[in-house]
């Protein structure tokens, strides 16, 4: 059974050695571009950055009890893992996003539809993933759930 983890900086430290500088710096990327409004908290056992629910009351609609999820990061078996609902609720942002990962990355883009993975820690493009992060402010967000809501 893992034990429960309780903040961004326990998640951290549960982090092999050799993944944590990079890891380190994908959080604090994230942090220095992250749109005022999301706040950072384990979400779903990761470090996430979601709408607070004194923002968005409804919370998430799978799980109302759980603020609003818009971007998680995870330390996987074999990877770092970016998770981003707004590529996932955006083409147009999806689309600027591969278009842009070539300029910043001399490795294949390995995504899923929400979920960028990282298999070369040391090959993470974090100017991009500032620039993605920033792209999207917390009420531009809620609109656009609530678009694919309904």
């Amino acid at each position: 059974m893992k034990p429960t983890i309780n903040s961004p900086t326990e998640y951290i430290n549960t982090v092999p050695k050799e993944r944590k500088p990079y890891f380190t710096k994908l959080r604090n990327t994230i942090l220095k571009h992250l749109p005022e409004g999301f706040e950072e908290t384990i979400s779903y056992g990761m470090i996430g950055y979601v709408v607070p629910h004194d923002l968005y009351p409804a919370g998430y609609h799978c799980t109302p009890s759980l603020p609003l999820p818009f971007v998680s990061i995870a330390n996987q078996k074999n990877h770092i893992a970016l998770y981003h609902c707004g590529i996932y609720a955006d083409d147009t942002i999806m689309q600027w996003f591969i278009e842009e990962y070539p300029k910043h990355c001399t490795y294949k883009l390995d995504m899923g539809k929400s979920c960028i993975r990282f298999k070369k820690p040391d090959a993470i493009p974090y100017e991009l993933i500032g620039l993605l992060i920033g792209k999207i402010s917390v009420d531009d967000y809620i609109h656009l759930y609530e678009r694919q809501l309904k």
